[in-house]
């Protein structure tokens, strides 16, 4: 006895449209994140220089390789 397979469509299926993010809803993220980067800037290209908010050299080693690697003199 034969068997036989289920028949398939041979047309290709469509992809679908990508979902619109109006700017409302994208613009309070956009805001955190330059505020989270310029944060993290701030520590690895200034703390424990002339406008150190923490005593200590804990913030500064903590950061140091990132510190060269973005091209921030430290010593």
């Amino acid at each position: 006895m034969a068997s036989t397979a289920p028949a398939t469509s041979a047309t290709p299926t469509a992809v679908p449209a990508l979902p619109v993010i109006p700017l409302r809803e994208l613009l309070p993220w956009a805001a955190f994140a330059l505020v989270l980067g310029l944060f993290l800037l701030y520590f690895v290209g200034t703390e424990q220089g002339a406008l150190a908010i923490f005593s200590g050299s804990g913030v500064h080693e903590f950061v140091h390789d990132g510190r060269h690697l973005l091209g921030f003199p430290c010593h």
